[in-house]
């Protein structure tokens, strides 16, 4: 699906844009599929802990992975205030999506589509190399009415079993974003160890920054797989990536680890940065 709006009304939104620096929350999170049979942690148990996670971060944007339509209908309806854009990863729309939510007086999608992480990224359902299922990446090209720019902004999920699906899929995506000018950023669950792994060199290698690499200040583990208990201090598993490039700098990072007693929202940690996004840029 494309969204595309006349260039009339484009200079129109333009006309609004202010010189100054602005703040931009971005959050990702693996919300663990809802149909999976996962006992005493299954969807309907820990949906109500995983919108209000949400909630205390308020996210301006945020890309989820493993998610599914009802899923997201869930957050939607019990998330005022956010609207959402997706395609499921098979090849008639059906599955999980990496489906993004934005807050809708913040931001507004003036284009959005999906590509599939293959070696024919427009074909829906494709995959190559070693990946074990389809995988798919969605993306917006957002308007900032407050400061009347525009962020290209990219949500995916690697494969979890394909080492070579996963550094070609980074490679497809940094080649992707590459030639985008202005503000890129790029969340997801990428199944392979931050600073240590060969998805992670290629995206950096291509110019993108890390943001927890990059913050100012960081709060949390440096991990964010759960496995729907707490993460271990001793072990480095940070799968869960913000990445960007363009004129952003992070001023904050953190892996959230709320939970209710033990019980987490997800198998995943959620991440969440802060953003400045500079004026003239």
């Amino acid at each position: 699906m494309i969204i595309r709006w006349t260039a009339v009304l484009l200079l129109g939104l333009a006309l609004g844009a202010t010189a100054e620096d602005v703040e931009l929350k971005v959050m990702t999170f693996n919300v663990r599929y809802g149909t999976a049979n996962d006992g005493e942690n299954a969807w309907p148990k820990r949906r109500e802990l995983l919108v209000e996670t949400i909630k205390e971060q308020d996210p301006d944007v945020l890309g989820v992975q493993e998610c599914l339509p009802f899923q997201a209908e869930y957050i939607q309806e019990n998330l005022r205030g956010y609207r959402w854009l997706g395609i499921g990863r098979e090849f008639n729309g059906d599955g999980e999506m990496t489906a993004v939510f934005y807050r809708e007086r913040a931001l507004v999608p003036i284009e959005s589509g999906n590509f599939w992480l293959s070696e024919k990224p427009d074909q829906p359902g494709s995959k190559s190399w070693d990946s074990s299922l389809p995988r798919i990446a969605t993306w917006a090209r957002f308007h900032h009415p407050e400061s009347g720019r525009f962020l290209y902004y990219v949500n995916t999920h690697f494969d979890h079993r394909g080492e070579e699906a996963r550094e070609e899929s980074a490679k497809l995506i940094a080649k992707r974003v590459a030639d985008i000018a202005g503000p890129v950023i790029i969340t997801g669950d990428f199944n392979a160890i931050a600073e240590d792994s060969a998805p992670w060199k290629a995206l950096i290698d291509s110019g993108l920054y890390d943001s927890w690499v990059s913050a100012a200040k960081k709060t949390g583990p440096d991990n964010t797989w759960s496995g729907f208990t707490g993460p271990s201090p001793d072990r480095q598993r940070r799968i869960d990536w913000i990445l960007f490039k363009g004129p952003l700098d992070c001023a904050e990072a953190e892996i959230i680890t709320k939970n209710d007693n033990g019980r987490y929202p997800s198998d995943h940690l959620p991440v969440v940065s802060k953003f400045v996004w500079h004026a003239g840029e």
